[in-house]
């Protein structure tokens, strides 16, 4: 079963498209996807970009529809939990963001832990009523900046590993 699995996102989707959707998931983010363009062979420059873009590309949709779907959500018994959940993650990160919106909200996109991101930014910008450009930007800009650490660190990783062998 785990050699269909294998085989169907390499062979079929592709390596490229394997990074880009692997950015778009909640949690692994670029985080994720950096490591497995490194695993995957896949040169610098492109897993950049895809990680990037796939990062990227969910965060205009929830900065604009988060508060709507949650809305929502509430009036649905079995999504109301998860509703819930998603509104005590971004007031849990309230503070962090508060003080110093702009480069709060950079900063909690910027580092790269769990639970941090673009999709809890994006989050917490839509629950804060952040203005739209403003928290693009400061995310778009957090993103950049968690790549380059992530990229930095995969690649610093597999080039002593290669040296090593």
């Amino acid at each position: 079963m785990t050699e269909a699995i294998s085989n169907f996102f390499l062979n079929i989707v592709g390596k490229e498209l394997c990074v880009f959707f692997c950015a778009m998931l909640p949690v692994i983010e670029l985080r994720g996807a950096i490591p497995l363009g490194t695993a995957l062979g896949l040169p610098i420059w492109e897993t950049f970009l895809l990680a990037l873009a796939g990062n990227l590309f969910p965060v205009p949709f929830i900065l604009l529809l988060i508060r709507f779907i949650i809305s929502l959500m509430k009036k649905i018994p079995f999504m109301r939990r998860f509703a819930e959940w998603l509104e005590r993650k971004a007031e849990k990160n309230r503070e962090k963001v508060e003080k110093a919106e702009f480069w709060g909200l950079l900063a909690l996109v910027a580092i790269p832990l769990p639970g941090t991101g673009a999709w809890t930014g994006s989050l917490v910008a839509a629950v804060l009523n952040m203005k739209y450009w403003k928290s693009l930007l400061s995310i778009v800009l957090g993103v950049l900046i968690a790549g380059v650490l992530i990229l930095g660190i995969s690649y610093g990783v597999a080039a002593i590993v290669a040296s090593a062998t």
